[in-house]
Parts: C-alpha cells; sequence; structure tokens
C-alpha cells in the first residue's frame, strides 16, 4: 500500500502560490483494502514532522479529494505535511512528507517600482549585487516585472520558465513569483532582470494597433529575502540604487516577434528611478509555469520557390533555439508558418502578425532564442543563413505545466493520430490562457472555446489549477461590467458577451467540481456564476431581452449559405441557442447552490430554470411536442435537456443526419454534444460513422490530409491542401478536439456518477473499426483503467480496474445472460439487473458476444450500405472510381446486380475478388 499524488490546491509542492485555505488531496494505490476507514493529516514545521503545527487525529470524514486544511498560514513559510490511512483491510501506511510554501501574503514589500527612460526602445537590463555578509541558509527572490520579465543571477537563468509573470487582468491585479535561488546565491552575485513588452505593454487584442492596452512603460519590483545560517536576515529590495543597461533587444511582441542587434554598442549604465505603481495590487501568482514540454528537431527543405524551410513535423506553439554563425551585419530572418502552398513556404492565415524572429549579426558565434514572444508554426523559412543546417536547429513547445492524467490509444492509426492532434491543440493553446489559437493576431482566451473544450482537458490533464486562474480574471472582469461575461478573458477592452460564450462563468467551475471533487472552486466562483445568470435576467426583463443581444450562435456551422465558404454563422435559430443556455445556466447555478447547501438560493435558482424550460417549450415546440429549430445542432440541444418527447426527436435527428449523408453540419455549440448525445440515445452507430468518416466533413478528413493538430473550420484546406481563406483560418483550434471526450466517457466508457470520479458507470462501447482500445484515466480518487480487444467477429476481452475507495457499475457490451454464470470470476460476485457492482480492484473477462461485433460484408448488400463503410468504400472505390457518380436513385441496388448490368461476364471475377476481399476487412 502507498499513498501518491500528494498535491497542494492540485499543485505538486507549490512555491509561492496563493494559498489561503489549501485543499489538501493524495490517492492510494496497491491497497489490499477497498476503502479508507479513516485518515490522519499532520502538517510540521519542518521535513521530519516533528515540530507539529496541526494534526487532524484519525477521522472517518477525511476526503482524500479534497481536505480544506483548517491552519493560519504565516507568510513566507514552508509547512511540511503528510497523511496516513487505514483500510479496511487493517493496513495503514503514511505519505513520503510534501510541503507547500507560502509568498509575501498581506505582508508589505520592502522594495518600490522602478523603471527607466521608456523613450530608448533598447529593453532594460535592471542590475544590481547582492553583497553577502555569511553562509546563507536560504534565499528567496520576489518578483513581478511589467510587461514581462526574465531574471538572471550570475549570468544563469533563474527557474526554467517563460513568459512571466504571465497574462491577465492588469486593471484589476498582478502576479509575483517566488524563486528559490539558495542553491545559486551561495556565493553572492549580481541579479539581472530583463523585461520586454508581452501582453501588457505591447500590441496585443482587437484594437490591434501599436498601442497597448494596459500600460506603456517598463516597470519592476523585485525583493531578494536572505536568511544566513547564523539566523541572520538580509532584505534587498528594487530602489534608486538599482542599475539600468541597455541589452542589445530593439523589439519584441506577442504577435510581431522579436527582433535583437548584436552589433549595437554597450551604452552607459543609468539610474534607475522611482516610478508610479500600477493600479492594482500584487498578488501571488496563480499562473502555472509556462515551461518548454518537448524538444523537437526539424528537416531541412529547398522548396520550389529556393526557400531554405525548416519543417519541425509538428505544428506547435513554442520558440526555438538556434546556432548561427555569420559574417558581421548579416540579418539573419525567421518566419513562421502553419503550412505549405504548393510546396512553398506560407503564412497569408496570420493576419497582421508578422510572426517573426531577426538578428544582426555581430560576425561571432551566437545561440539564438526568443525571450518574449511565442510562434504558432509548423514551418520556419531561414534567411540570412549562408549554410542553412537542420541539427543547429531545436524547437521548444511551451505550454503551462499541466499533468497528464488521460491516456487512450486504439487499433485505428488515424484515430491515434487524432487523439494525438487534440492534445497538441490543448497544449499548443494553454499558454497561461485558453487561448482560440496561437498563431495569428488574436491568441486570445475565447470563452466560447474554454468551455466547450473543458471536459476533454479535464480528461486530458488536471487542468483545475489552469482554469481556476483563468476564472479568477473572468470574475474581476464580472465585478467591473455588473456580471457580464466579455467573450475574451483577459477582455483587454472587450465587452461584448454572447450566450454559450458567457456561460463559461457557470460550466466551467461546474465542470471542474464534478471531474476534482473538490467543492472549493464552487465556493471561489458562486457570485460570479449568480452574476452571470442575474445579468442575463436583467437584460431579459419581461419581454425576452436577451433574445435581442449579439449572439454567436452555432458558429462556424455548416448548415447555412454560405458556411462551406468564409461563412461564420449557423443556420440554427439563435434565440433558442441563447434561452437554452441561459436556462442550462441556471439550473447549474442552482446545482452548485446545493453543493454549497445554500438553500435560499437553491430554490430560486430552480424556479427561473424551470419557468425558463416552460417558456422554451411553448415557443419553440409544436402542441405534438415536435422541435422547430430543426437543425442538427437544434435536435441536439432538445435531447440533451429534455426539452421534447425522445423518441421523436431521435427520429427527427437520425433523419437530419441521413440527410447529410450521415455527415455533420455542426459548429461550436453542436459539434461538443453530437457524439455523446447520439451515443446516449441509442445511436451510438451514428457516433461511430462520424469518428470514422474520413470525408468532409470530418474529424479523420483533417488528418489524412496531413493535419498535426485540430482546425478552425472543418474546411481550413480543402481536398488539395489548399487554404480555403485568410480572414479567419487557424490550424490551432482545439474547440472541435471536443469530441475525444466522448471517446473517453462513452468508447472506453468512463462516466462519472459522483464528483472526483468516486463512483462510475463503466459502460465501454467495443468498435470493430478500432479493434482494441487502452484507456487509463488518473482521476482525482485514483486510476481508472478500461482495456477491451476484439478478437473475432464473436469474441471479446475485457480488462478493468476501479481505485481505491471507488466503486463501478459495470455493463458489459453485447453479454447475454451466461455469461454471467461463471461464479468463479469476482467479476460477477454482485450482479444487479445484469449491471456488475464493482469495488476497488482489477478484473478480467472473455466472453462470446450475443450478436456479431461486424457484419460480413458482401457484394450482395445494397451499394449505400458498402459505401457507408469507410474500408469498403475505400476499396470499392480502388476497384470502381465510377461509383463516384452513381446516382442515389441507384445506391440501393445490390452491388452484384449494379456490376452485372455495367460490367456483364467480365464483371463476375471482380466480384469473386471484391467478395473476398469485403470478408476479410
Amino acid at each position: 500500500m502507498k499513498i501518491t499524488r500528494c498535491k497542494t490546491d492540485h499543485l505538486s509542492q507549490p512555491l509561492g502560490f496563493h494559498l489561503e485555505r489549501p485543499v489538501l488531496s493524495w490517492c492510494v494505490e496497491d491497497a489490499r483494502g477497498k476503502v479508507q476507514t479513516a485518515a490522519r493529516v499532520v502538517v510540521a514545521a519542518d521535513a521530519k514532522l516533528q515540530s507539529i503545527l496541526f494534526d487532524t487525529g484519525f477521522r472517518a470524514d477525511i476526503d482524500s479529494t479534497g481536505f480544506a486544511l483548517p491552519l493560519a498560514l504565516a507568510p513566507r513559510t514552508r509547512y511540511h505535511w503528510a497523511v496516513t490511512v487505514r483500510t479496511d483491510a487493517g493496513e495503514q501506511a503514511q505519505s513520503e512528507p510534501h510541503w507547500f510554501e507560502t509568498a509575501k501574503m498581506e505582508e508589505p514589500w520592502q522594495a518600490a517600482w522602478i523603471g527607466c527612460d521608456d523613450g530608448e526602445p533598447r529593453h532594460p537590463l535592471f542590475c544590481r549585487e547582492l553583497p553577502l555578509a555569511g553562509p546563507v541558509a536560504d534565499a528567496r527572490l520576489y518578483i513581478c516585472g511589467l510587461g514581462l520579465y526574465e531574471a538572471f543571477l550570475n549570468g544563469e537563468k533563474i527557474g526554467d520558465e517563460f513568459l512571466a509573470p504571465g497574462c491577465n487582468n492588469y486593471n484589476a491585479w498582478l502576479q509575483y513569483q517566488t524563486y528559490d535561488i539558495t542553491a545559486a546565491l551561495q556565493k553572492g552575485g549580481r541579479l539581472e532582470v530583463l523585461l520586454g513588452n508581452g501582453w501588457y505593454k505591447g500590441r496585443f487584442g482587437f484594437m490591434r494597433s501599436e498601442k497597448s492596452f494596459y500600460g506603456d512603460a517598463w516597470k519592476l519590483i523585485a525583493e531578494v529575502r536572505v536568511r544566513y545560517r547564523d539566523g541572520r536576515e538580509a532584505v534587498f529590495g528594487t530602489d534608486e540604487a538599482w542599475q539600468v543597461r541597455r541589452s542589445r533587444i530593439t523589439f519584441s511582441n506577442i504577435y510581431d516577434g522579436e527582433r535583437t542587434d548584436a552589433t549595437l554598442p554597450e551604452l552607459p549604465a543609468e539610474k534607475a528611478v522611482l516610478c508610479a505603481a500600477p493600479a492594482a495590487a500584487l498578488n501571488a501568482r496563480y499562473s502555472a509555469p509556462v515551461t518548454a514540454h518537448a524538444r523537437l528537431a526539424a528537416k531541412l527543405m529547398v522548396t520550389p520557390a529556393g526557400e531554405a524551410v525548416l519543417d519541425m513535423g509538428q505544428n506547435i506553439a513554442g520558440i526555438f533555439r538556434l546556432c548561427v554563425h555569420e559574417p558581421a551585419g548579416t540579418q539573419v530572418r525567421l518566419q513562421f508558418g502553419e503550412t505549405l502552398q504548393d510546396g512553398c513556404f506560407y503564412r497569408d492565415n496570420l493576419r497582421t502578425a508578422r510572426a517573426e524572429y531577426v538578428f544582426v549579426s555581430d560576425g561571432g558565434e551566437h545561440v539564438l532564442q526568443p525571450h518574449f514572444t511565442f510562434f504558432g508554426a509548423r514551418y520556419v523559412k531561414l534567411e540570412g543563413i549562408a549554410q542553412p543546417n537542420a541539427e543547429d536547429f531545436i524547437a521548444l513547445p511551451l505550454s503551462s505545466e499541466l499533468e497528464k492524467t488521460g491516456a487512450l490509444q486504439t487499433g485505428h492509426g488515424l484515430v491515434n493520430r487524432l487523439v494525438s492532434n487534440v492534445e497538441w491543440s490543448c497544449r499548443d493553446n494553454f499558454i497561461d490562457v485558453p487561448t482560440d489559437c496561437p498563431q495569428r493576431d488574436e491568441r486570445m482566451g475565447w470563452t466560447g472555446d474554454a468551455q466547450v473544450f473543458c471536459p476533454t482537458a479535464c480528461y486530458l490533464y488536471d487542468a483545475y489549477p489552469f482554469y481556476r486562474k483563468y476564472l479568477r480574471d473572468m470574475a474581476t472582469e464580472q465585478a467591473a461590467r455588473g456580471g457580464l461575461v466579455p467573450n475574451v478573458i483577459p477582455a483587454f477592452g472587450m465587452d461584448d458577451t454572447s450566450s454559450v460564450w458567457g456561460d463559461a462563468a457557470v460550466l466551467i467551475p461546474w465542470t471542474l467540481y464534478r471531474f476534482s471533487g473538490d467543492r472549493s472552486i464552487l465556493e471561489a466562483q458562486f457570485d460570479a456564476m449568480k452574476a452571470w445568470v442575474d445579468y442575463i435576467t436583467r437584460i431579459d426583463g419581461a419581454d425576452c431581452g436577451w433574445r435581442r443581444a449579439f449572439h454567436f450562435g452555432d458558429w462556424l456551422a455548416l448548415d447555412a449559405p454560405g458556411a462551406a465558404g468564409d461563412g461564420t454563422r449557423g443556420a440554427t435559430d439563435e434565440d433558442f441557442i441563447a434561452d437554452v443556455s441561459y436556462m442550462h445556466s441556471a439550473e447549474l447555478t442552482a446545482q452548485a447552490a446545493a453543493v454549497l447547501q445554500r438553500e435560499e438560493e437553491r430554490g430560486r435558482y430552480e424556479a427561473l430554470a424551470q419557468r425558463l424550460r416552460r417558456r422554451i417549450e411553448r415557443e419553440f415546440y409544436s402542441p405534438a411536442g415536435r422541435c422547430c429549430v430543426n437543425t442538427q445542432t437544434g435536435l441536439l440541444l432538445t435531447l440533451r435537456h429534455a426539452l421534447a418527447p425522445t423518441g421523436r426527436t431521435r427520429d427527427a435527428l437520425r433523419k437530419k443526419l441521413a440527410d447529410a449523408g450521415d455527415k455533420l453540419q455542426t459548429g461550436f455549440v453542436g459539434t461538443p454534444l453530437l457524439c455523446n448525445i447520439l451515443h446516449e440515445n441509442g445511436m451510438e452507430d451514428l457516433s461511430e460513422k462520424l469518428l470514422l468518416n474520413e470525408e468532409y466533413p470530418g474529424w479523420l478528413h483533417e488528418v489524412k490530409l496531413g493535419a498535426t493538430t485540430v482546425w478552425e473550420r472543418w474546411n481550413s484546406l480543402d481536398e488539395n491542401g489548399r487554404v480555403s481563406s485568410t480572414g479567419m483560418n487557424s490550424l490551432n483550434h482545439y474547440a472541435y478536439g471536443a469530441v475525444l471526450e466522448w471517446m473517453y466517457r462513452h468508447l472506453a466508457g468512463l462516466q462519472p456518477l459522483a464528483a472526483g470520479f468516486r463512483r462510475v458507470r463503466l459502460e465501454p462501447t467495443p468498435v470493430w473499426a478500432l479493434k482494441h482500445l487502452d484507456c487509463t484515466y488518473h482521476s482525482a480518487a485514483g486510476a481508472w483503467q478500461v482495456s477491451w480487444q476484439i478478437e473475432d467477429a464473436t469474441h471479446l476481452a475485457l480488462e478493468v480496474s476501479v481505485p481505491f475507495g471507488c466503486t463501478a457499475e459495470l455493463a458489459l457490451p453485447l453479454a447475454g445472460a451466461e455469461v454471467f454464470a461463471d461464479g468463479k470470476n469476482p467479476l460477477f460476485a454482485d450482479v444487479q439487473e445484469g449491471v456488475c457492482r464493482l469495488s476497488a480492484g482489477r478484473y478480467a473477462v472473455r466472453y462470446q458476444t450475443s450478436v456479431p461485433l461486424h457484419t460480413v460484408l458482401t457484394t450482395a448488400m445494397p451499394v449505400e450500405t458498402l459505401l457507408r463503410d469507410p474500408a469498403a468504400r475505400a476499396l470499392l472505390l480502388r476497384a470502381m472510381p465510377q461509383l463516384t457518380q452513381l446516382p442515389a436513385r441507384l445506391q440501393s441496388l445490390p452491388m452484384c446486380t449494379l456490376a452485372a448490368q455495367m460490367g456483364g461476364q467480365a464483371a463476375a471475377a471482380q466480384l469473386d475478388r471484391l467478395d473476398e476481399a469485403l470478408q476479410n476487412l
């Protein structure tokens, strides 16, 4: 028995984060017992846990998914803690000691904000010596630099993070970071802080001008605290004694890149000046560090246009290292793009973003690496390098630090590539803010994208700390706007809102609670959840005023005129979407109130949701219950919220899909629901077909066209790999990657029945084309595992693992009554109404299915049936390309009949070969 994944506020040993009432969590592995009977949490001032500050004693009510520590914390203090767990098998185990360290909290700074001459474009390097008066026991650096900063001690960068202090609503709060510099400071040295423009001081946001939104001056505050081994302390804070030297960086901007001129002369040092403090108060960090999570090599090519281009093999968001040694005065330029066109470098879809790195050589050897920008790209065009060499280049993909929690792999290569694409798009767009895209002149925290992808992100990663920071920013923006949620967070001056987008204020905290089991996110965000619903209620008034506001609707859906081109608006009634989303937010706010035991508010929002439900049913449905919003998305919303009789709506949705050739037409509202709702309403055959569809529009269509991330549009590239439009066309957007939630929830079958995945319904769905599926999900309560293997058309092998302290309801797919009669298999120790009730443990079974897992295809089947199967379609079109021109009225004929009419005797031998090939699929 061992205790693992010990965290404080969902972080492993956090240093200098915002901590008020820390929530401790852990998991238990390798126990003989099934459940925890008691636990004890101890907090101490030392790593050996001898100087006890707090001790719960053994208690039965301590929850491993979230124990709020009732301990008053002191500033700049490291606390050590451990948990001991007892099980129902009489076991007892104690975790290793873990720690968390507070930041300055409410303690005054012994430092001042300092600045410099902002008229000089060369970026400033603030410097001071740190004279020591003895051996150092420990030392910390507390720092905030605006817009962005990198700190160095004796020429070595402090820490491994980039783009600090991050992107947030600088008008409401400022983050500072804490660094442990004990080891680096043993011999004293020189502290240097380089400042750049970043989101705070540079061009950013929809203003798209050179003027920054938040600030126009470089500012720095820093405090070094040293404790000597003899107990004395020293503080070195920013003041007028600091010096300013000028770097050779002449320009930096998130959108446009960075420029460095190594030929510039050294300038005399200036004195730093005291400057006005920013309006917002300093706050210990919420943001997880942005770090490089991989190192990618590249291949060098020469394009038909004669360009030297590096192919990283993967669309990323990040920076690079490049070794150069060019003659003095040579300008080296790197430009970044997502795709090639006609084999040549291309970047027009980046709009006004220059996205380039420029370096002027002084004739020496240099390792180039950007400091204050990042690029979204797969391809890099090199200019100014006489003999480019791919080995001189390394790509460094950046992302906020996220613990990987989910892994899913199948026996289908294209589906596995899709899973990888979704994960890459998530990492690429989780750079401190959940952005829409990482490459063009946008890169903003769109609320709609963030909320529709949140459940998927929570299967893939422990995204709780990441979204918690985003929600803090959202709450500050709401507070300044009477509850309105701007469409992007941080808002950068945007005051527009929309249904679905603004509902992120409710859906994201609720999703985090359901995945984590930690109600503190609801406690922190409940006022913001209410504020959003109350804002809509005020706008709605007595005359449905919310409908008259602007709404994006089913953004980028394919069911409206012009959608296949550069269109953006879907055909689903936007009033309907707005009302349904309003109702849903009211329902979830009521549920949050129930979790928090706030009964008056629960009743109020439940009553509001019921009133809205009656209004929707009255205005958007016929007296007989027919949905009058007859689009795929309208019908999906109807089923999701039980707004009409299920049978009629299900039939209408199946017909709607059939009319579209069993292909999707949904946008940002409908697509995240599509496969889940189909599956939960007995149409899993359609959800599987949508996943496996290799034609436009579809996920695997993108993969077959070479996508390594998820596209913004279903037709971002056309069949020939041509960019369909440049106005709004990103090849790295995670929103449609929400299909991966369905794969975890229904193909693997991991459906939470209780917050924190303490109780789960396991209902895996074997799919013949996938052959096998292996899934592991490290939930807040422990590691769930599901693996299924299709051995042949009638035999299935299944393995599941239920973590300690959890229970599961397992529905065996396609299992006849005889399968449950195996009394020797512990899987069947407790079966109720065909469902296996499982406690913690590992289980396995192999059985013959009640019906075949695969229908053997033959040429006696109708052409339309064969063409619906992707593998059969590919086979038939290779043999008979003319089938693509076959009229719809003839597709109902059996393949053999049609072939005989078309080919006579010559077709007989071909049909025999086709039959054999079809049966082997």
